[in-house]
């Protein structure tokens, strides 16, 4: 059959609300930047034009045209070897979103799919579709989903009413101030707009959702939500760091196993949690310096830009300010956090880093009337929120920026015990702290848990915990762990994922 006969008869069986969709995720909006030719980003007209005049004219032609192009541009290409480049990437996007919509064109060539993930060094794993999806504009599916065709108007006339933001922009004088979102896939295209327009204008990105959310919260609820949802559920579902689908993320465990007892059992567990939470996994026995620069150059390259998250657990012996690696060499414990956040293919996503080690000999030892717990009382201040916001100060748009962004953001560290104390482990189990967490994250998985939730869950069991020295001295103490925290967002557990299962369910 003729290709362009095929085309047509593609995009005739996808329906209005896909079809935007699919243009969607198509102009994901932050393509990654190691790539030969992502200086070509997507032009202003070619993510937005398309959807001003769908919303305008109530016709899908200029989609339709978009997307057999993107077809056309995907049948001609010739995959070359050895060097990545912005096509590769776009054919990775195109493919999982119309295999995530259940709309894949029968004439789609897999074999230069599977030779572009070879150019990217995936593994089985990592050809899953899903790792492919970006998990923000997932969330901002569910976001439109949940709106009603008028809430997306009224988000539109609050746009408009902003003088400053959309004056000279030509896309927002073609769909003009009043527009009809209830043709089919109108609504879909109209919300995709707006949410493509702020993040050209540099007002939103998958961390920074405040500007979106404004626009939301001046809709009225009683017209904009679907049934079953609210405003405020609404606003929620964007202040959480956007992990949706499989995998979780990326998870690396770093293991010294010279001298540790249970650290064998230490790597068993950690795994088996990453795993039960739906992460890739990649573990180092007894990990030296070359090792960690040779990780570091690894998570440098194009494939973990498609990851959600990073997590790192690393377990060896350690006092106040360095930890060991398995050649008896000590590494500096800040110079190694701070050397990982700041790698380009996990910015603006959440970093999780569990530091499992001794950071000094002193023991928070039990004897005689120490066992005597003691009480505080405090006074209480009652005051009124009206009489907060009258002194807070007025905070406007042309002060705020998201351009430029602190490493350490979006990073959470978790140590096992506090500065100058001791880690307990046990003879064949290894790290209590790890024990602890790994059985926490387990029993919270399907309940909706954050993961600093977890954590002070995990403070509070683990000094719970009577335990005892090893040497002839045979303390008693109790270990204290705790977490430093920049997180922007709340990082929630996921659902269970078994990764060679199809959870997908088509998507209306």
């Amino acid at each position: 059959m003729d290709e362009v006969i095929q085309v047509t008869q593609w995009l005739s069986s996808i329906t209005p609300r896909k079809k935007a969709k699919l243009f969607f995720f198509t102009t994901h909006a932050d393509a990654p930047s190691p790539m030969v030719g992502s200086n070509d980003v997507d032009t202003h007209e070619e993510t937005q034009l398309p959807l001003a005049t769908t919303v305008a004219l109530h016709n899908f032609k200029n989609i339709d045209e978009f997307l057999k192009k993107k077809v056309n541009t995907f049948s001609c290409y010739n995959v070359i070897e050895n060097e990545i480049t912005k096509t590769d990437y776009e054919y990775l996007r195109f493919y999982s979103a119309c295999k995530y919509l259940d709309v894949v064109p029968p004439f789609l060539d897999l074999e230069k799919i599977s030779a572009i993930q070879n150019k990217f060094e995936m593994t089985d794993e990592e050809r899953d579709y899903r790792l492919l999806l970006d998990s923000a504009d997932l969330v901002l599916e569910k976001v439109c989903d949940s709106l009603k065709p008028a809430g997306v108007s009224q988000m539109w006339t609050a746009l408009r009413k902003d003088r400053n933001l959309i004056r000279g922009v030509k896309t927002i004088d073609i769909i003009g101030f009043f527009v009809d979102p209830n043709p089919t896939g109108i609504k879909e295209c109209l919300f995709f707009f707006i949410v493509r327009f702020l993040q050209k204008a540099d007002k939103i990105n998958r961390v920074n959702t405040n500007r979106l959310e404004r626009l939301i919260a001046q809709c009225d609820e009683s017209s904009s939500c679907e049934e079953g949802k609210t405003i405020d559920f609404i606003i929620d579902s964007l202040r959480f760091y956007p992990t949706e689908l499989y995998p979780f993320g990326f998870c690396l465990i770093m293991c010294v196993i010279e001298g540790r007892d249970g650290a064998m059992q230490e790597i068993e567990k950690t795994m088996e949690i990453s795993r039960h939470l739906g992460m890739i996994t990649h573990t180092e026995k007894n990990p030296t310096k070359e090792t960690i620069e040779l990780v570091k150059k690894e998570l440098m390259k194009p494939k973990y830009q498609f990851y959600s998250s990073f997590t790192c657990w690393f377990m060896s012996h350690g006092d106040s300010n360095s930890m060991v690696l398995a050649d008896g060499e000590t590494i500096e414990r800040e110079w190694f956090l701070a050397s990982f956040p700041d790698i380009s293919t996990f910015q603006l996503k959440p970093k999780v880093f569990f530091m499992v080690s001794c950071r000094g000999a002193n023991k928070f030892s039990l004897k005689g009337d120490e066992f005597e717990g003691q009480s505080a009382t405090c006074d209480y201040y009652d005051i009124g929120s009206a009489l907060i916001r009258n002194r807070m100060l007025d905070i406007t748009d042309s002060v705020r920026d998201i351009s430029y962004v602190q490493p350490m953001m979006d990073t959470l560290v978790a140590y096992s015990t506090i500065l100058d104390h001791l880690s307990g482990r046990a003879n064949t189990h290894g790290s209590i702290y790890v024990d602890r967490a790994c059985v926490l994250m387990s029993e919270n998985i399907s309940r909706g848990r954050s993961l600093t939730e977890i954590l002070e869950h995990l403070s509070q069991d683990l000094h719970e915990i009577l335990q005892e020295t090893m040497d002839e001295d045979r303390i008693v103490y109790k270990q204290a762990c705790h977490y430093d925290s920049f997180f922007r967002k709340t990082l929630k557990l996921p659902y269970t994922r078994h990764p060679k299962e199809d959870v997908h369910s088509a998507p209306q």
